[in-house]
């Protein structure tokens, strides 16, 4: 499990930086988004990969990463998602309204030829 979340966050990250590095400015909008869900993915893998296990203290046991889940990480993940999907939305917007007054997408502002 540990091997293919560390997968999945290497090819997230791998592929938001080359998106990030293209001309176009979807491609860095798309690049970005990828990389946050690297990191959103990375966060969440800090907190434990527990399975059945409540992200609650239970009196009687000990208060240590063995007997529950760690809710912080949970919860930063989830704000950073609702922040993540606010921004892309503002994104896409400035994109569109700069695609429309420019007539291209590319970041140098250079005409496409096709």
């Amino acid at each position: 499990m540990e091997v293919l979340l560390a997968l999945v966050i290497g090819v997230f990250g791998g592929a938001g930086v080359w998106l990030v590095l293209r001309p176009r400015t979807f491609q860095v909008v798309m690049g970005l988004t990828l990389l946050s869900y690297a990191v959103n993915l990375f966060i969440f893998s800090v907190g434990g990969l527990f399975l059945d296990k409540p992200p609650l203290v239970t009196p009687g046991l000990p208060t240590d990463l063995e007997h529950y889940t760690d809710p912080l990480p949970q919860a930063l993940v989830l704000t950073a998602i609702v922040i993540g999907f606010a921004t892309t939305a503002l994104f896409l917007v400035v994109l569109l309204a700069s695609r429309g007054l420019s007539g291209t997408d590319h970041v140098d502002g250079a005409r496409d030829e096709s």
